[in-house]
């Protein structure tokens, strides 16, 4: 039997239209509150079940929804939620198997590299019912090697220390693997985010097929992934951008493997772009990170946008393609379309619009649930 608990009365809570969250302040908290981790059904104010979530004391989001039924996660439905992600992925070698929310299964990441898995606790519950995930992703899959990179900041949040680990308790050397049409080292101990970027493998493709007898310039290029793709499409000439030392190696020794005419540079992009504005490229791409991490943010991840759009759109050749994105959910896709406008328009070039992006499929948008709905870009030719 789940403990439930009650909305308070006040401003209506996003978890009335939907949404998968309720807040600490906005559940009644005077009596007995569950253990971080327990199962707990969520009354409206007129005692209408929300559904059943995830406790967490620690967090302010202290509840998270993983079913409309009044069911227990623990047990089959954990298993049963684990296996219909899989099978909605139609058996992909690269892609994020498991994505939280839009997965319902709240703090729970897991992507596929292959043989290999790297999965992510987010949240408390989550952490605490590890055992029985990995146990399921080793009889779904037989993967040679689970990581457990639970080493994200938001682990705190819930009272949750940070490590990275092996199901087996062996280390897991880094390794070469295909991805596309580009042999990449990819490394799940230590590389960013669970090892790699899995949700722009497609637009790497996509830009590739535009590059051929290009000079490209791949900003905030990563390990390499935009450019890399755009010299094996017959590129005329690839210089890549990051800040990360770490990264730009990593792509340099995939251009060496691959044998690939492709310049891999660490630098700050603002700062690059101030010290070359006489330069000129048939196809830039801008991939920033998150500006956007907070809503007090958002005004200054509007300007440094518009910045770095109307310095590209400067840089472009007659004719010139920008494949430019935003990954800040905070930024919806007609923001970050009125700040290329903007940049545009100010940067005196007139461009036609190819094609608007959003995130792959393996990265689902739940509806109702903003959070989900984080990468958008846009692919524009600037007219001569």
């Amino acid at each position: 039997m789940l403990q439930t608990l009650r909305l308070k009365a006040g401003p209506p809570a996003r978890v009335l239209f939907g949404h998968p969250w309720a807040f600490l302040g906005e559940i009644i908290t005077n009596g007995p509150l569950p253990k971080s981790g327990e199962c707990v059904e969520l009354l409206d104010l007129k005692g209408q079940s929300l559904g059943s979530g995830i406790w967490s004391s620690q967090s302010q989001i202290a509840w998270r929804r993983y079913s409309h039924r009044l069911v227990s996660l623990d047990g089959p439905l954990l298993d049963e939620l684990i296996v219909a992600a899989i099978r909605r992925r139609n058996n992909k070698p690269l892609c994020r198997l498991v994505w939280s929310e839009a997965d319902n299964l709240p703090g729970l990441v897991v992507d596929r590299y292959n043989d290999l898995l790297s999965v992510q606790a987010l949240t408390f519950g989550i952490d605490q019912r590890l055992p029985q995930i990995i146990d399921c992703l080793k009889r779904e899959l037989q993967p040679r090697e689970i990581v457990l990179r639970n080493d994200a900041s938001v682990r705190k949040l819930e009272g949750l220390d940070n490590s990275i680990t092996t199901a087996s308790g062996n280390p897991l050397e880094p390794c070469w693997m295909k991805v596309g049409d580009i042999e990449v080292r990819v490394d799940l101990m230590g590389g960013q985010k669970t090892g790699m970027y899995l949700d722009q493998i497609e637009q790497h493709a996509r830009i590739a097929q535009l590059a051929k007898g290009c000079r490209v310039l791949d900003t905030f290029c990563n390990q390499g992934g935009f450019g890399l793709a755009c010299a094996k499409a017959g590129a005329l000439s690839v210089l890549g951008l990051d800040s990360s030392e770490d990264a730009i190696q990593a792509a340099r020794m995939a251009a060496e493997r691959n044998q690939l005419n492709a310049t891999f540079e660490v630098a700050n992009v603002f700062d690059w772009f101030g010290a070359n504005r006489e330069v000129t490229f048939d196809l830039i791409i801008l991939d920033p990170p998150p500006f956007a991490r907070s809503k007090e943010s958002v005004d200054g991840a509007m300007r440094g946008y518009k910045e770095l759009n109307l310095r590209a759109l400067r840089l472009l050749s007659p004719k010139g393609i920008l494949a430019t994105y935003s990954c800040s959910h905070r930024i919806s896709d007609e923001m970050y379309f009125d700040v290329v406008e903007s940049a545009a328009r100010d940067a005196r070039r007139q461009a036609i619009l190819l094609d608007r992006v959003s995130q792959p499929s393996d990265h689902p948008i739940l509806l109702n649930f903003p959070e989900s709905r984080y990468l958008k870009g846009f692919i524009l030719e600037v007219r001569s």
